[in-house]
């Protein structure tokens, strides 16, 4: 009884608006107060969420981002995304995206490539000649590329929650985020072809040439985290610092249009931003907890089991439930509260973890373009002052492009696997 008040409690606050961090402790402590178990288990559980070396990277990578994004990094990759695609019919919409997986391979947040990205693609097509919700879907869409190229805030939770290398989460969603980049570029192509959206300048070698070295610092640091942790020359962590150092030292010296004087606000906003994300990690780890000692997750792992031991009804059905939860729960709640338990139903029809993980994150980053709480949805809707219900509407091509790419990631292993297991050799 008391668990399903939890559940009636948490879905109400939800819908009300509140914060899902304040959302998942209210719930908590009424459970608690129910069973009068003392409230000294709220910051027992909410220290041990947040004790765990790897999530010391999410400072890192945070800080790393903002300090890119200051540095006029951002410019500088949509410049050279739209060398690349501007010529091609639909050429603004292809350098949204393809500056959204380069970007997203530098902060590991969808919602910091929404905001970037999108706070100078959408005005910049909307004066082009395109429409505003075909603007602010693209860039919506695109953003959620961002989470599963490396570096990833997503994979480090995943990390943190199992005993899998977060190096090797890293390799594994290499492919997969190129993969759903490649998807997003021909529906891109294919709604701009059949709209007759605008060409841009006709390429130029000498032009690609121009600002590819203005985007090759930006490139050369997702290549040297990865070169890092595969090579072992640092950890994970130790990684995210150097990628702070390097973001820093190119800002001041390379681009020069990052200054000292701006360093102490981007170290207040990557704080706060830690801080903010840091709390919701541990508020979901005293949920998970009471979950746990009610034995829902094994419930919920038998209950699937019971169903069906068919690996591929198996997997679609954990497909759906993540699409679901996506759909109104944040990335790194959903993940720290479901993760777990349906691991144990993967692994008891054969999945291997680290395809899991990249199936699990890869579900809830599409979640973050999904009504009703798809938090990308909101803010690109926000930056192209329009209405969600339009900016939905132009949404559903890239969302069928988006589960097409996840049932090929589910279904096809290799996709996840083969590069860890070419690192392994």
């Amino acid at each position: 009884m008391e668990a399903v008040i939890l559940l009636v409690v948490f879905i109400v606050l939800l819908f009300f608006g509140i914060p899902i961090a304040f959302s998942l402790g209210i719930s908590s402590m009424t459970y608690l107060l129910m069973k009068d178990i003392s409230l000294t288990i709220i910051p027992q559980r909410f220290f041990t969420g947040m004790d765990s070396f790897v999530l010391l990277c999410i400072p890192g990578f945070i800080l790393a981002g903002n300090l890119m994004n200051a540095g006029n990094i951002t410019n500088n990759i949509i410049k050279f995304s739209n060398a690349v695609f501007g010529h091609i019919r639909g050429g603004l919409g292809l350098a949204n995206v393809g500056g959204s997986m380069i970007f997203g391979g530098i902060s590991g947040t969808a919602i910091a490539d929404t905001t970037s990205i999108g706070a100078v693609m959408i005005p910049g097509m909307e004066k082009s000649g395109y429409d505003k919700p075909f603007a602010a879907a693209v860039t919506a869409a695109s953003s959620t590329v961002g989470p599963i190229i490396p570096p990833s805030v997503p994979m480090i939770i995943v990390g943190s929650l199992t005993s899998i290398s977060v190096g090797k989460m890293f390799l594994a969603g290499a492919l997969p985020g190129l993969l759903l980049g490649l998807g997003m570029l021909i529906t891109t192509y294919i709604l701009s072809v059949k709209r007759q959206y605008p060409k841009g300048a006709k390429f130029s070698f000498d032009r690609l040439i121009h600002e590819g070295q203005g985007a090759f610092w930006a490139i050369l640091l997702v290549f040297l985290i990865l070169y890092g942790i595969i090579g072992g020359v640092f950890t994970p962590t130790e990684a995210s610092i150097v990628a702070s150092l390097y973001a820093l030292a190119v800002g001041i010296f390379v681009y020069k249009s990052l200054s000292w004087k701006k360093v102490p606000a981007i170290l207040l906003d990557t704080a706060i931003a830690t801080a903010a994300l840091l709390t919701l990690v541990g508020m979901a780890n005293v949920f998970a907890w009471i979950l746990t000692s009610e034995k829902i997750p094994q419930m919920l792992a038998d209950g699937i089991l019971s169903i069906t031991n068919n690996k591929i009804l198996v997997i679609l059905f954990i497909n759906v439930i993540l699409l679901f939860v996506g759909s109104f729960m944040e990335t790194i709640a959903a993940l720290i509260i479901l993760f777990p338990p349906l691991l144990k139903v993967a692994e008891g029809v054969g999945m291997d973890p680290i395809h899991f993980g990249v199936m699990a994150v890869l579900n809830l980053m599409i979640g973050l373009t999904t009504p009703p709480v798809g938090v990308c949805l909101f803010v690109a809707s926000e930056i192209a002052e329009t209405p969600l219900k339009r900016v939905i509407k132009a949404l559903w091509p890239f969302l069928l492009c988006n589960i097409i790419v996840l049932l090929m990631v589910s279904y096809i292993p290799q996709l996840s696997l083969w590069l860890p297991g070419l690192f392994e050799k």
